[in-house]
Parts: C-alpha cells; structure tokens; sequence
C-alpha cells in the first residue's frame, strides 16, 4: 500500500501520494493540489522545500556532508576519474569505457573548431567587458551557426549537440580571458588532454613556447570534477526552466551562465579574494577580521566559510584543500593575499567558534586561492566554474527533455489591487 500525506483545509481533507528517493528522500507529491482544492496552491519563495523534478543525476546530502555523481562518490571521481570521464558519466549516466572515453575526445577535438565570424562578434566587446556576459554572449550566439533543432529522441543527434558545446565551450572561456588581456586567440593543440588543452589556450603567450605544470592541471582537473554538478542550484534550475519551453541546448546553457554570475552562486570564490584584498589593505592583521566574524553587530562577513547546503562539511573542501596546497608549493608563490587565506584557514580549523558551528572553509575559498595561485584574474572565476558545471548543464538538460517534462510555470499568491476603476488622465 502506498503511503499518502492528509491536508486538511477548511475542515476538508484531502490526500497526496508520497515519492520516495532511491536515497529514502521522501517528497509529497502536489500535483493536483490545485485541481482538487479548487485553487489552492502552495508558496515557498526560493524552492527551499519545493522538488521541481525527479533526477538521476547528482545526490546530494548536506547533513551528512555526502556528494555523488550517479551513485558514485565525489572522493572516489576526484581521485580516480579526470574531468572528461566524469563529464561523459554525468551526461550519459555511466563511466565511459576506454573506448567511448576515446571516442568521445577524438569527436569532441573534431568539434573544436569555432567559426571565424564568432570572432567578429568577439571583437565587437569592449576589453572592459566582463568575460561571463562574454561566455553568455558567445554560446548564444552558436545557435546562429548550428541553427537547425537537435530531435531530443535521435541518440545520434543527441550526442552530436553534445559533443558540439563540449568541444566549443573551452574554447570560447579562453577567448573571453584573452580578450580581456589583449591576447590573441588561440585554438590549443589537439595533441594535449581537454583540461590541459584548455590551459594551454588560456596562457600561452604569443613569443614563447608553452610549458605545462602538471600540478595546475591536476588541480584544475579536480576543480572541474569538482564543479561539475551540484543537484538543482540556481544555474541548473535557470537550464531546466528555459529548455522546459524546448528552447535549445545552446540557449540553456546561455541562460545557465547568467544565472551563475550572480554574487549569491558562481561569484562567490570572487568575493573570496576580494575579501582577501581588503583584509591586507586593513593591514594584514586576521586576527581582527576573525573577532570581527564573531560579532553578531558587526557588518562584516567571512567569505568562503560555511556552505548553504552543507551543515557539516562540504566534501568538495575536503579534496581540494590538498590540490591547494600542492599548487602554492609547486608554485612557490610569495603572495600576502595567499598568506592572509593560509592564515584564516588555520584560525578558522582551530577557532572553537567557527569549529562548533562548522564554519569550515569551503569550495569557494579554495578555488579562489588556486585560480589566484595560477595567475588567473577574479573576473575569469566565474567562467572557470562555468567551464566545470557545463556538464552538469548538458546532463540536466538531456534528462529533462527525455523525460518530457511539462514546461515550467510556477504559481504566484497575488498581493496587489484588486478591480480598480480606470480614471481619466484629467482626474488623476
């Protein structure tokens, strides 16, 4: 017998089956609760206990500190897998074989080619331009030279679409970084792997040969692993709304990417080093900025400690604080900013405030720190998680359209006026 959940309105009730996970999640299920009830809906602004959808993708436990990708922990993928397996296991739902990972890479390196009118389009931004409205701009813009639609029900049309925004999508983050330097564009060398490929076309400078740091590219690679989903977030919710209208995978992807920017989602490793920077313009001093953390009357918030989602811990932390580590030693970087962060993080680990409230340093903090390490600048964060959550996007949207999941439209409780007299200019 399956178990139900009794809503009682007005002394009627009514009964709603329960959904239950394959993690023992446990949803009510209110599709009828307008039909039934005649009229009544639900409110729950920002979706915090709402289920938009059922997915097979990513599970994610914040109590527990749990993250995996199709039942796959992320320890294990970051450990293990690189960027591109984990990519082809996101959006296909298992790990590739040494021939399909193969496959897909040779056809991803197939499609890598970027028309050349896109760098008309490029050169039309101002160097001013920030690279995420860039990125947005660009993938948008590759529906005007893939204009024919993908049929969702073709695997090989599928796939082909897939393959297309893989292969593109690096290429067009590096041109949005060398704009904004005043590099000229590059398209990489298809003897490299995607993440170092990717490297190599964000700093190889026009004079000189490119050398290549393994220890940046695994931590990048883990980066990207890292990044790669994180169940219904404000980017891939924006992914699934907008391709719910059958709207393409390019321009859901687009509308992703913009969802990201914001400050309260992909910029917050941004906000990290902007922080950063004003605690050494302050004077360097940690110590102070901590009490600061502390006092409930002061303004000032730490970034980068704590997570939304994460109660006790965020996993992602766990992993990349040891690629962090690596990449200031490989670099030797002597950097005040970096030894402000060093120093944060060993008082925040010991501190018995921060320690009993789980304010740990998260993704963000260290993400922040390498991309800094790896002389990349604060505008391009963003698009370096975008570059790691795309197949993120690519899977949400596959399963949302292979679902035949109805278009999205969210209800609203009305507050304004009611019926209203229109008056004459004259009168009013």
């Amino acid at each position: 017998m399956s178990k139900i959940a009794t809503l009682e309105i007005d002394g009627k009730k009514y009964e709603f089956p329960l959904i239950e996970g394959t993690e023992n999640e446990v949803a009510i299920d209110i599709k009828t609760l307008r039909g039934v009830t005649g009229g009544v809906t639900t409110i729950d602004p920002g979706y915090k206990n709402t289920g938009s959808c059922e997915s097979a993708i990513t599970f994610l436990n914040g109590e527990e500190g749990i993250l995996r990708y199709r039942g796959y922990s992320i320890e294990e993928l970051a450990e293990k897998a690189d960027f591109l397996e984990v990519a082809y296991l996101l959006i296909f739902g298992e790990l590739p074989t040494k021939e399909q990972l193969e496959k897909f890479h040779v056809d991803i390196k197939a499609q890598s080619h970027v028309d050349e009118d896109v760098k008309k389009i490029l050169d039309g931004f101002p160097k001013s331009a920030h690279p995420m409205g860039v990125l947005s701009s660009l993938t948008s813009a590759l529906v005007a030279f893939n204009p024919s639609s993908v049929n969702v029900d073709s695997e090989e049309e599928m796939y082909n679409a897939i393959v297309r925004i893989m292969a593109k999508f690096p290429v067009l983050t590096a041109w949005a970084y060398r704009k904004r330097a005043g590099l000229p564009l590059d398209y990489g060398d298809d003897s490299l792997g995607y993440v170092e490929n990717f490297v190599k076309m964000m700093f190889k400078k026009p004079s000189s040969d490119y050398q290549s740091n393994q220890v940046v590219v695994d931590a990048l690679d883990k980066l990207l692993i890292l990044h790669g989903d994180h169940e219904q977030n404000c980017s891939t919710s924006t992914v699934r709304i907008v391709g719910s209208s059958h709207a393409g995978i390019f321009v859901s992807i687009s509308a992703g990417i913009n969802a990201l920017w914001g400050p309260l989602h992909g910029g917050a490793n941004q906000a990290v080093i902007e922080m950063l920077e004003a605690i050494k313009e302050d004077g360097s001093d940690t110590k102070k900025f901590m009490s600061k953390a502390k006092d409930k009357d002061d303004p000032f918030r730490l970034m980068g400690f704590g997570h939304r989602v994460y109660k006790n811990f965020d996993p992602r932390a766990k992993i990349i604080k040891v690629a962090a580590d690596e990449v200031l030693d490989s670099l030797g970087i002597d950097d005040p900013v970096l030894d402000i962060a060093k120093g944060l993080e060993k008082e925040a680990l010991e501190d018995p405030y921060f320690v009993d409230r789980k304010l740990y340093p998260n993704v963000d903090f260290y993400s922040g720190i390498i991309y800094r390490a790896m002389g990349i600048p604060v505008e391009m964060f963003t698009p370096m998680f975008a570059l790691g959550r795309l197949p993120g996007w690519i899977a949400q949207w596959k399963e949302m359209r292979l679902r035949k999941e109805p278009i999205g439209r969210p209800r609203q409780v009305y507050v304004g006026e009611t019926l209203r007299e229109f008056k004459d200019i004259s009168k009013r």
